[in-house]
């Protein structure tokens, strides 16, 4: 794909989800940090759902390890892997409290080192929580970007790589957001609705789509 078709494909995007932002309800860094551990295989809908009881009482590392595991397993089941999640949120917790006074760390390298968050949420808490560029690679990028031809890698990482050198740094936050919701909305992972597409013309997906039909 060449520049000006990039160029093309972010200002329909933008002009399509501008408006839009994190799907995660949240108040701190903590929160959003914990909301995005629990989305992992979930939806944001039902993360919200759960963190909108759990919060109210138990919104720091803090009042969670109170909370203790088995107490925070029962508030999160209905999340999925709730078993995992519960454990790794505990141990992220203690962690956040042994080494970084409660507060929730801004560097990738810090992020990553915490039980349960990968690059992904990572990303998704510099970029939200602190205004950091970044791209946040989950399913829906991942798939779309692949799609337009934005991206061309096998692994999420490649992708995640491709999408920061073929994006201007300032739109990676915004562009992560733009590239989630076209895939909610519009280019979905079961018969992607090209015919009513913005980007038909620009996308290589829809490209193909075009002379199919």
């Amino acid at each position: 794909m060449t520049k000006k078709n990039r160029e093309q494909v972010l200002a329909t995007l933008e002009s399509l989800y501008g408006l839009e932002k994190c799907g995660l309800d949240f108040d701190t860094p903590f929160e959003l940090l914990i909301a995005t551990i629990l989305s992992a295989q979930c939806t944001d809908v039902r993360v919200n759902i759960v963190t909108k009881d759990l919060f109210r009482c138990y919104n720091t590392p803090k009042t969670i390890l109170l909370l203790g595991e088995k107490g925070l397993l029962e508030k999160i089941k209905s999340c999925g892997l709730s078993n995992i999640k519960a454990k790794n949120i505990i141990l992220t917790c203690d962690r956040l409290l042994s080494e970084y006074d409660g507060i929730v760390p801004k560097s990738m390298d810090e992020l990553i080192s915490l039980p349960g968050v990968g690059r992904k949420t990572a990303n998704v808490v510099m970029s939200n929580a602190f205004d950091i560029p970044a791209i946040a690679v989950d399913t829906h990028v991942f798939r779309v970007s692949k799609r337009i031809g934005l991206a061309k890698g096998k692994t999420v990482l490649e992708v995640e790589k491709e999408l920061m050198k073929n994006i201007p740094r300032e739109q990676w936050s915004h562009a992560h957001h733009w590239l989630i919701w076209h895939g909610r909305r519009c280019c979905v992972a079961r018969n992607p609705k090209c015919a009513e597409c913005k980007l038909q013309t620009l996308c290589d997906y829809g490209k193909q789509y075009l002379k199919e039909a």
